[in-house]
């Protein structure tokens, strides 16, 4: 059976209409009255005004979702940033780096009301029930981490819920541990004072947008406008 090529061209030649999906969170895409703010939805004007090209905004909480969609022709791009390992490029092509990025541990400062062991290293995870989002990127590198330190970590994956739900939720003491990107947390700090961010998981990771690899013209041209976005942006 031959393949679906929907590359750049075909797109032109279809609609000029570019299907990107993004998280709802206060760093990516945010809705507050009547403004849209977010570093994805930025990147994502500019690109419409540079392409020509009119971008179609869909939001989604599972990155599995969105991958199984853009296989499937529905989005165009995970306008997500998507940490560039090995692994991931096994089956998705990226753009060139967005931001540098790490993901780290959100937990409650200590106090002596709560009885939960504060994680001060990444040693004292050994048998700690950790809470990602529904297929998060991050559940590799826990996955990794426990093979480095030779003791089991327990993920346990949320549906429906962001990144910063799941801050709500350790604040709140319905969780203890999750793992989320540092670019929400500080984008969050002084909405949570009482929590911690002190724990890295990762190292600082190269992240960028993913597309199909059967999209070699549109990644190009991403690469492009990408590339002059930062350019300008840096002035």
């Amino acid at each position: 059976m031959k393949e679906s090529i929907h590359d750049l061209p075909e797109i032109i030649k279809a609609n000029k209409t570019l299907s990107v999906v993004m998280e709802y969170n206060s760093h990516d895409f945010h809705v507050a009255g009547d403004s849209i703010t977010g570093s994805q939805y930025d990147l994502c004007r500019y690109i419409a005004k540079r392409s020509g090209l009119k971008v179609q905004i869909y939001l989604e909480n599972d990155l599995e979702t969105s991958i199984q969609k853009l296989e499937s022709n529905v989005y165009d791009v995970i306008a997500q940033n998507i940490p560039i390992t090995n692994e991931n490029k096994q089956y998705l092509a990226f753009t060139v780096p967005i931001t540098r990025n790490k993901q780290v541990l959100v937990q409650r400062k200590h106090t002596d009301s709560d009885s939960v062991f504060f994680i001060a290293n990444q040693l004292d995870l050994a048998n700690k029930t950790i809470y990602v989002t529904n297929n998060s990127p991050s559940i590799m590198r826990i996955n990794h981490l426990a093979e480095e330190i030779a003791e089991p970590i327990h993920i346990k994956e949320i549906s429906g819920y962001t990144s910063e739900q799941l801050l709500y939720m350790v604040a709140k003491k319905e969780i203890d541990y999750a793992v989320v990107d540092k670019e929400i947390t500080l984008k969050n700090a002084k909405l949570f004072p009482d929590l911690d961010f002190s724990t890295d998981i990762s190292f600082t990771q190269l992240q960028a947008w993913a597309l199909r690899k059967n999209a070699p013209v549109l990644l190009d041209s991403l690469n492009v406008w990408i590339t002059a976005f930062k350019q300008q942006n840096k002035q």
